[in-house]
């Protein structure tokens, strides 16, 4: 038999280390995102030196015009890229994250139902009925948790399926009019 005190200080520990590894995930996406950032940031100054270079040496404005479009293209092709990568890095946060938040909740909700079962051995003659509809309460409360989760992780892929797909048809919506404007 477990005594109270022994399962407060279990939960407590478990509930310090969800924290801690709460903090290492964000610390972890913090760092990927600021390298994204330096890299992109590195990659944009060199793309101006190179720009700038370029323009320097063209001879004719329609040189000047096709080599912006073209520019003009490529640049939102990079945007995009480096949009889907953020929302990467921030998806994968959280996914990690409700992972973490979903196991704590089967464990406190374990907790909760050996207790209630030691309860109800212990329980005067008679309390079988209230024993019995806060195991079914608490039965309701994790499926209605479940559910929600399950549902949140539905919208989650629909959204990520939706953003991936407009990010495609802008980089095709951005190249059709990039050559319709080179060919005019």
């Amino acid at each position: 038999m477990i005594n109270p005190t022994e399962q407060l200080s279990k939960l407590s520990l478990n509930g310090f280390e969800a924290l801690f590894r709460a903090a290492q995930i964000s610390l972890d996406s913090t760092e990927r995102l600021v390298k994204l950032n330096f890299e992109l940031s590195k990659q944009s100054l060199e793309e101006n030196v190179k720009l700038t270079r370029e323009l320097s040496s063209l001879k004719t404005p329609q040189e000047a015009l096709t080599r912006l479009n073209k520019l003009a293209t490529q640049n939102l092709e990079q945007a995009v890229a480096n949009s889907r990568s953020v929302y990467d890095i921030v998806s994968e946060t959280q996914a990690e994250l409700g992972k973490i938040a979903e196991s704590n909740f089967n464990e406190l909700n374990k907790s909760v139902i050996s207790n209630i079962d030691l309860l109800s051995k212990n329980a005067p003659a008679g309390s079988e009925t209230a024993v019995n509809a806060l195991k079914s309460g608490i039965a309701a409360s994790a499926a209605a948790i479940n559910s929600m989760t399950k549902a949140a992780q539905q919208v989650a892929e629909f959204a990520d399926s939706s953003v991936k797909a407009a990010n495609s048809a802008t980089v095709d919506a951005v190249k059709t009019a990039a050559k319709r404007s080179s060919a005019a």
